[in-house]
């Protein structure tokens, strides 16, 4: 009986190359892991919060609540062999807060611009946004920084009620380096995935061509070495009437 006992105990123990291979695969994912960090501006009430919330946490809600200084959320995905910790961040779109933007933008990968397709307005002030993000997160090289445009709230209406001709919106992009640009809902969950797994895809790239950090397991960061921002500023919303699809 004793003899039997050792000879189950020794067969769970893996051989050795059993042990080599587990740990060549544990190395290979470590190396592989990398953290991107995603900046979302744009206009307040362009459905920022709802389209961040609709793909981390397939969640929606018709009340809208303006998010006061900043907030974050992160996702785990797969893009081809790397594991890829995406760090989205949700800005406030009030004017009184754009001089936190530096402290939010710095170590970007990629910024989202986000309008709402029925609003003229929020399109036009798109180029205020490109702008002051440059000038706050001052990338080396502010002429490959990647943007991505989304044009959300598509469901408005059933689309006859936008307010921005696409054709407009692809000139736009045209005359900046040919920014991609994507049409979602965030209300019925339209095109949001395939929106942000392009935005990780070109984030991703980013971060291969400009060398920046692969974080393993156990060392991935959540704030990715940002200044402390009073409490009173970071995470907290205001509750307000109205919708934020």
């Amino acid at each position: 009986m004793m003899r039997k006992k050792q000879q189950s105990k020794a067969s769970n123990i893996p051989s050795p190359q059993t042990l080599k291979k587990t740990l060549k695969n544990t190395a290979m994912s470590i190396r592989k892991r990398s953290l991107l960090k995603i900046i979302v501006i744009g206009d307040s009430g362009v459905g920022k919060t709802s389209l961040m919330n609709q793909y981390v946490h397939k969640k929606f809600t018709h009340q809208y609540k303006a998010t006061i200084g900043a907030d974050f959320s992160t996702k785990e995905i797969q893009i081809d062999d790397k594991l890829v910790t995406l760090q989205i961040w949700d800005t406030a779109g009030q004017e009184r807060f754009h001089s936190l933007g530096a402290a939010f933008y710095r170590g970007a990968d990629c910024c989202v611009l986000v309008f709402d397709v029925n609003l003229l307005r929020s399109f036009e002030t798109l180029q205020n946004w490109h702008a002051e993000f440059l000038k706050q997160a001052d990338p080396v090289n502010p002429e490959s920084f990647p943007f991505v445009l989304i044009g959300n709230k598509v469901d408005v209406n059933y689309g006859r009620s936008q307010a921005v001709p696409e054709m407009t919106v692809k000139d736009w992009c045209a005359s900046r380096g040919n920014i991609p640009y994507y049409e979602t809902s965030a209300k019925e969950d339209y095109n949001v995935d395939h929106a942000f797994t392009s935005i990780a895809r070109i984030a991703l790239a980013y971060e291969h061509d400009h060398g920046q950090d692969i974080w393993p397991d156990q060392e991935i960061p959540s704030y990715c070495d940002l200044p402390r921002i009073p409490e009173s500023l970071s995470g907290v919303e205001q509750q307000r009437g109205g919708c934020a699809c």
